[in-house]
């Protein structure tokens, strides 16, 4: 039978394993990016793993997340990844110059080319073809190494894509129906592919933003065919030598099949507080809006804020909604100004922001107390903007926009006519000359680290027997925003992390970290889906630091899962779910530590001499990662 573009890729890349849904493959990988809130801590641990120069065709350190710069922190950081990268043969993109992931689909993304990055919406790149995945700052630190990234293999699901999108219909759609019809966790162990006759009619955007929001879908990556769309894009681009034709053979087979026609699509939104609490827009008419942000690496293209100065044009917002807008890139922002379409911004009152990730992370742009904010971003978790009561919902650019002059939902049938899909101009600007380039020899460059840049610390072996109380309880699909808030306090800290540790689950259970700072270890019990979200490492670093030894949910976000391995933590599963409600914050529990094999099941003895079946679906190498202490022991040890 034919393959899908899928196997194409990983059949190419395959190191080691075999390519059987479920089991461990290892993946040659060729590029890397990093962004500062997570790349900090990656590039230490590339330190440690004592390399010289990276092993990729190409690494990428970007500085998107921290750019505020309050005090001396971020700054500071922002020179350790300049001069590291000088070092170490990596690119540099500094501050302002855009988001690491619309960057890096304009710059250097290549059909069929394998690309892990230290941030969930790596995926991005998947709008052109290429095998974009999220992962840990540890696991983007060993490709930079060479060594094989390893994950279990997915599924293959084909989105069958018939029809056209119609009005005021947009690539923000096609994902918002895949999240209603699938959920958050529908896309756990899988890759979305996307075929079909409807996929020709979408510009390289709007793939670009429904692969970057399958990340919400927990997938391990999604995709899109390199076709005469793909050429297009990369030749404006002026990289019409990185293009390839790739796509699935006529009789390729899959695993799963969705259909989604693009006819039938209709603006939609997504309800506080998951992506996945769909609804359409007109279904909310008449609710008021306090706030509207146009951004963010999923909606920040030259299209979509072309359009949004189009329908801004000769009109202004209301006072009561208050309008930010954050171009995805500096080239993005010179064809605005080129074409004269900053000013219509201006004039309707909009608040046009820096090149950056800003206010999705809670990096400013908060809205008020129980505030109703319209965003074209990729998630609105529950205190995630920087105000803990917002009410968020995620809409397209063009939704967003008119809806901004609204103040409030309407029925996008009383809209009228939606403005002209937008194309790419002949003659796009390069912003090139912004990235800085390693020199060919980088032994003379002396690394220069700021106080707020700590080490990584060694982490202990597990022992034989885990004896520990369960200091926190928590319920169903926990994100890391959860477990480690954003916001600009706290992401600066990301270099130091005993100081972020002071903060985990610090909105969830002010007295998580005073447990277990009194008890010294601890365990965590969780629900359906916990961990889902950024790729942030931390939130596994800073419950490693502060002694949490395992933690025992109904099922794992994979980035997480993932992160817990590459740090020492045990992540044991629920054999029978209905125990969760046996167990309670506070009692003790013995867990067997030494027992433990690949997918197998232990008995978890409890305070009350109650005992619990918890299994595991490690394979026998993340089990020894585990054993030693996590990644970077096993790694010194030779058992990675």
């Amino acid at each position: 039978m034919g393959k899908n573009i899928t196997h194409k890729i990983i059949e190419k890349h395959l190191v080691s394993g075999s390519m059987v849904p479920g089991e461990e493959v290892g993946l040659r990988i060729d590029q890397t990016l990093t962004q500062d809130a997570t790349g900090t801590m990656a590039w230490l641990q590339y330190e440690a793993i004592g390399i010289g120069r990276v092993r990729t065709d190409l690494s990428v350190s970007y500085v998107d997340h921290n750019t505020l710069q309050m005090g001396f922190r971020n700054p500071d950081d922002h020179r350790f990844l300049r001069t590291v990268a000088a070092k170490s043969g990596a690119v540099f993109s500094p501050a302002g110059t855009g988001i690491c992931h619309q960057l890096h689909l304009e710059n250097f993304a290549k059909p069929g080319a394998t690309l892990i990055g230290s941030d969930s919406h790596t995926p991005t790149a998947g709008g052109i073809g290429a095998m974009a995945m999220g992962a840990g700052g540890l696991s983007v630190a060993l490709a930079m190494a060479g060594e094989a990234y390893f994950i279990p293999m997915p599924k293959v699901v084909k989105v069958e894509l018939t029809g056209e999108l119609t009005g005021w219909a947009q690539g923000k759609d096609v994902i918002l129906e895949l999240l209603r019809l699938l959920t958050v966790k529908g896309g756990v162990g899988k890759v979305f592919e996307y075929a079909g006759p409807g996929v020709a009619s979408l510009s390289v955007p709007d793939r670009a933003t429904i692969t970057n929001m399958g990340a919400e879908l927990g997938a391990t990556t999604s995709i899109f065919p390199s076709d005469e769309t793909t050429r297009d894009f990369l030749t404006k681009m002026g990289r019409a030598d990185d293009w390839t034709e790739l796509v699935a053979d006529a009789d390729a087979e899959y695993d799963e099949v969705v259909t989604i026609n693009l006819s039938d699509l209709e603006p939609m939104v997504a309800q506080p507080h998951m992506p996945d609490q769909v609804c359409k827009v007109k279904d909310l008419a008449g609710k008021k809006i306090d706030q509207v942000a146009i951004g963010s690496c999923t909606n920040s293209s030259y299209s979509d804020l072309k359009n949004t100065a189009q329908i801004l044009a000769g009109h202004m917002t209301p006072p009561e909604t208050d309008l930010m807008i954050s171009p995805g890139s500096k080239q993005v922002l010179k064809m605005l100004s080129r074409e004269g379409l900053i000013e219509p911004l201006l004039d309707a009152g909009a608040r046009l922001l820096e090149c950056s990730c800003g206010p999705c992370i809670g990096m400013g742009g908060s809205p008020v107390s129980a505030g109703v904010s319209v965003r074209t971003f990729n998630r609105n978790f529950e205190g995630r903007s920087g105000t803990q009561d917002g009410q968020v919902y995620l809409a397209s650019a063009q939704t967003a926009a008119k809806l901004a002059l609204d103040g409030e939902f309407t029925d996008p049938a009383t809209w009228g006519p939606a403005p002209d899909r937008v194309s790419l101009p002949d003659d796009v600007p390069s912003i090139r000359d912004l990235f800085v380039f390693p020199p060919e020899d980088g032994s003379s460059v002396e690394v220069l680290r700021g106080p707020n840049i700590v080490a990584l610390e060694d982490f202990d072996k597990l022992p034989e027997t885990v004896e520990a109380k369960v200091l926190l309880k928590v319920g169903d699909n926990i994100t890391t925003d959860h477990i480690l808030p954003a916001g600009a306090q706290i992401t600066a800290l990301r270099s130091n992390i005993p100081a972020i540790s002071q903060y985990i689950f610090s909105r969830v259970d002010e007295g998580f970290v005073s447990r277990m700072q009194e008890h010294g270890k601890g365990v965590i019990l969780g629900g359906e889906n916990y961990g889902q979200g950024s790729s942030r490492e931390h939130a596994a670093l800073g419950p490693r630091h502060l002694g949490v030894k395992a933690v025992v949910v109904k099922s794992l976000a994979r980035i997480h899962r993932a992160n817990l391995v590459n740090f020492g933590i045990l992540p044991l599963l629920l054999v029978d779910p209905s125990d969760y409600d046996r167990l309670e914050e506070g009692v003790d529990l013995t867990i067997p530590a030494s027992e433990i094999t690949p997918g197998g099941t232990v008995n978890m003895v409890a305070g009350n001499g109650a005992t619990v079946a918890v299994t595991n679906d490690l394979t026998e190498k993340e089990l020894q990662i585990i054993q030693a202490g996590g990644l970077l022991n096993a790694v010194r040890e030779g058992k990675s």
